[in-house]
């Protein structure tokens, strides 16, 4: 008993060692990427007017912050992008899980699902605004014409994929239909659910970032659009990088809820 303690334990220590490791390294990539850019910057090596470099980033992130531009610009991004995430996730669940319950409703859906989803979405921009009106609601409903059809079509496929032997044996056991469901599709799925929602925070962010770059006066799109429009490359390019680490962040957390659930 004890020597199977000192193995976990050792496991345990193993595997934490690989995370310290890994973590190390990708901290160390961006930190290297960063004194990179910097010193190309500094020693003209790239043109600091078109490509800026970490210390002007860090001299814009400090100048929104004094203008009280910073959070505000953020939280507009934010919470559009958590909304559209919220109801794209929703959707998807309910719709492919409607979808698996009936085969024939899906293949009646299918080509719609195809279209919808292969459709440019950029070009619907115009018609959102004209419909809907320049307004959140047409930046959450570009989101979500953007991440909504995906999610649909990549949890439907997981569900789709499910092992037949559990179905097979639950039915033997006379399960239902939505039996079988909750007990060996959707937990079959749960890792795959997980990865669609992954995608879908991205897919939500990039639909909102689209739909602000064409009618938002706040949030990280309409500073990126601004600092372009007044070629203020600084502005432009500091919006972009902490639309990155909201990404990470939000993938991050994603990332945690699973291994909470798990």
């Amino acid at each position: 008993m004890s020597t199977f303690s000192e193995e976990h334990k050792l496991f345990l220590k193993k595997i934490k060692q690989r995370k310290r490791f890994i973590l190390f390294f990708q901290i160390m990539i961006f930190v290297l990427f960063l004194m990179i850019w910097e010193f190309s910057s500094r020693a003209k090596l790239i043109n600091p007017f078109l490509f800026s470099s970490p210390s002007m980033v860090f001299s814009t992130i400090v100048d929104l912050f004094q203008k009280n531009n910073l959070f505000l610009h953020i939280g507009v991004t934010l919470y559009e992008t958590i909304i559209s995430f919220a109801i794209a996730s929703i959707i998807g669940l309910v719709m492919a899980t409607l979808f698996w319950w009936s085969d024939t409703t899906y293949k009646i859906f299918e080509p719609y699902l195809t279209i919808l989803n292969s459709l440019p979405k950029v070009a619907l921009g115009p018609l959102i605004i004209i419909w809907i009106g320049a307004s959140v609601n047409s930046i959450i409903i570009m989101a979500l014409l953007i991440s909504t059809f995906i999610s649909i079509i990549n949890i439907y496929n997981g569900f789709k994929m499910t092992d037949n032997s559990y179905i097979t044996l639950l039915k033997s056991f006379g399960a239902s239909k939505i039996q079988i469901f909750r007990k060996a599709v959707f937990p079959a799925n749960f890792t795959n659910v997980i990865s669609a929602l992954k995608i879908n925070i991205s897919m939500s962010l990039i639909g909102v970032i689209m739909g602000e770059l064409l009618v938002s006066k706040s949030g990280l799109g309409y500073l990126i659009m601004y600092g372009s429009q007044v070629f203020n490359i600084n502005l432009t390019i500091t919006s972009a990088f902490i639309l990155g680490i909201i990404s990470y962040l939000m993938y991050f957390i994603i990332c945690k809820i699973e291994n909470k659930l798990k």
